[in-house]
């Protein structure tokens, strides 16, 4: 009889560890958590950097004049005031002083008034990237220059802040071509820009010489109401021009 009394004590004490056991391990104090992986953190690619600019380019053949025909952007003052927009020609030079730095005139129209923007691009050790630096490096403006065969045309890339703008450039006021109109449209919309956000401009009564009075040297905040073709004085829009704009 003590024997038997002897093996059911053995079982009790077993099954009280066992139970202890089960607690502990319940409870987190003793136990160590499994480690968890990691998501995988996605790199964050910007608009532009899924552009890169023509093979070989050479940005010294692409001074000279040329006219502004059509923008892809989701600018709201584009949305609202697109049917407005003004005939705008730009015109690229090489800075005397760097062949580092390019020039740039933009003469566009506001209120009846031929303006011009005086501005400096810095040449980025890429072909075929420019920056257009602003107050902070958070206003920079990032351009590519996609593709272009620096006389008929050139296609644009201008991105600030996650927005992109693209631009569509002619060597002449002459409509281009009907399948590079195309391609200009096929290529907004890998940027997301269908035709609703697609505004052509004139192609005529476009501004000859602009006195000194309506000329603006890289105006940053000088002149803050003058918007026309697709800026706002908050700078949502990744366009060159901070004012007046193109």
């Amino acid at each position: 009889m003590a024997g038997v009394w002897q093996c059911m004590l053995i079982v009790v004490v077993l099954i009280v560890v066992c139970l202890w056991g089960s607690v502990g391990a319940v409870g987190g104090a003793k136990s160590r958590p499994r480690p968890q992986r990691r998501p995988h953190k996605k790199t964050k690619v910007e608009p532009a950097d899924l552009t890169p600019p023509a093979q070989n380019i050479d940005i010294k053949q692409m001074t000279g004049t040329w006219y502004l025909l059509n923008t892809a952007s989701k600018c709201s003052y584009l949305m609202n005031h697109g049917t407005k927009v003004e005939p705008t020609v730009m015109t690229l030079t090489f800075s005397p002083e760097s062949d580092e730095t390019l020039l740039v005139s933009t003469k566009t129209r506001h209120n009846h008034q031929c303006w011009e923007i005086l501005q400096m691009y810095n040449l980025k050790q890429t072909p075929g990237k420019l920056t257009l630096k602003g107050a902070r490096p958070e206003l920079n403006i990032e351009i590519v220059i996609g593709e272009t065969d620096y006389s008929s045309y050139a296609i644009m890339y201008y991105q600030k802040g996650g927005k992109i703008t693209m631009k569509l450039y002619g060597g002449t006021v002459d409509n281009l071509s009907e399948p590079m109109l195309t391609k200009f449209e096929q290529l907004a919309e890998k940027q997301g820009m269908g035709l609703a956000f697609l505004f052509p401009f004139p192609t005529y009564s476009h501004c000859g010489d602009v006195d000194q009075h309506h000329t603006i040297n890289d105006s940053q905040d000088l002149f803050p109401n003058l918007n026309t073709q697709g800026n706002s004085s908050k700078g949502e829009c990744p366009t060159p021009l901070k004012d007046l704009g193109s």
